[in-house]
């Protein structure tokens, strides 16, 4: 077996089970979870309907490059949202099966394995990121994303040393669990950083669709990329989904852009790793993509749910909307672990432990005290939810 499989830590939501393993949920309350970031408004029904209309291509072996209307769809999307000059969608854009998975096998083609090679990612963060480090065969670097740093990650604790055993800096804007948005001037100062030192940088940008100012969308790696002139996107890419966009989770639909000789390896790696997009989910994902209608909406309704929410934690609960995203990240009155279990058995509402999301980096767990509350659910049962909170905390 490979022994790199050992250093992966349990999931979160194992962890979280471990933790409730002792407790049994509040009785007469419907179970209310805020723990998993999972869509639970309903998917486009346009986008379903392209789906059940070519399930006849099941007799059809996919790409791993995907359909070329795909691609063109996507490179479309991407000139649109960013205002890039142009993508080229032979070149610049790869199709994937979620980008998870994506995320995943991208450290295992780009990493050069070593015990000097470092993969950089937020803390807390999204769990592939540390797995995709350590079965690449390199040390995961964590950089800490604290109050003091306004949530975001403090790139000035990293040192030269570090960024030149750097091979790979995962971001993740929005952020999660945190909601925020690295500004387009850091992005160009980490683009400067990445040619510099020769890493690539891989954005995780699948929470960029879910904002509350129509007017100002979050930047993207991309659209850094091209106010400083550069449209090649050079050690650049970044990675994006349907999952938030469009509540499709479970047509694992994304991709993956930039820059193109990076992507032409990624390609030769997918072609053996053997993950293409059934040509029925590329349909229907075609549809997703060349609509904006229905995105608009969904932000409408998180909006909707985060004022009714947080109206009801104020002077409660200290914690404020994210930029972006669709979770909250407060600080608990007690440690987030006790803080969980209270909230689980005594109202049947279950969050996730901040230090289930971050490790240990320069002295501090970043996650601690805090915990992640997604609102994913209806808007009537987040309310809900957040009542039980509130109710909670008057106890303690």
């Amino acid at each position: 077996m490979n022994p790199n499989l050992t250093r992966l830590e349990p999931y979160p939501f194992t962890k979280l089970q471990q933790l409730f393993s002792d407790l049994a949920p509040a009785q007469g309350k419907a179970a209310i979870a805020l723990s998993i970031g999972e869509p639970q408004h309903a998917s486009p029904e346009f986008v379903l309907k392209a789906i059940a209309d070519n399930l006849h291509r099941l007799s059809n072996y996919p790409t791993s490059a995907g359909l070329p209307e795909l691609r063109s769809a996507i490179a479309a999307w991407l000139t649109r949202r960013y205002a890039l000059p142009g993508v080229d969608p032979e070149r610049q854009v790869l199709p994937v099966s979620g980008t998870r998975e994506a995320l995943f096998a991208f450290a295992q083609a780009v990493v050069t394995p070593g015990s000097d090679a470092l993969v950089m990612s937020p803390n807390p963060f999204y769990q592939i990121y540390e797995g995709a480090a350590l079965l690449a065969g390199a040390t995961p670097h964590f950089i800490n994303c604290t109050g003091e740093s306004g949530l975001l990650p403090d790139f000035s604790s990293v040192t030269e040393e570090q960024w030149q055993q750097c091979q790979l800096l995962y971001l993740c804007s929005p952020g999660n669990p945190t909601g925020a948005v690295i500004p387009l001037a850091q992005l160009q100062d980490l683009i400067k950083l990445a040619r510099e030192f020769d890493f690539v940088i891989a954005s995780d940008e699948c929470y960029a669709e879910i904002y509350f100012d129509e007017a100002a969308p979050p930047p993207g790696l991309l659209e850094a990329c091209a106010a400083l002139g550069d449209n090649e996107f050079h050690n650049c890419v970044v990675f994006h989904s349907l999952s938030k966009r469009s509540n499709l989770p479970g047509l694992r639909s994304g991709f993956v852009a930039g820059d193109a000789d990076i992507l032409r390896a990624f390609l030769q790696y997918r072609t053996y790793h053997g993950c293409a997009l059934p040509i029925h989910h590329q349909l229907g994902s075609i549809a997703a993509w060349n609509d904006e209608e229905h995105v608009k909406a969904n932000r409408q309704q998180y909006r909707e749910k985060f004022s009714a929410v947080l109206a009801e934690f104020a002077g409660h609960l200290p914690v404020t909307a994210p930029e972006a995203g669709f979770y909250l990240w407060p600080r608990t009155p007690l440690s987030d672990t006790e803080f969980a279990r209270q909230l689980y058995a005594g109202e049947n509402v279950i969050v996730l432990p901040g230090r289930f999301l971050a490790r240990e980096a320069g002295g501090i767990n970043p996650g601690e005290n805090r915990v992640r509350m997604a609102l994913v659910a209806s808007k009537e049962h987040c309310v809900e939810a957040a009542q039980r909170i509130v109710h909670r905390l008057s106890l303690l």
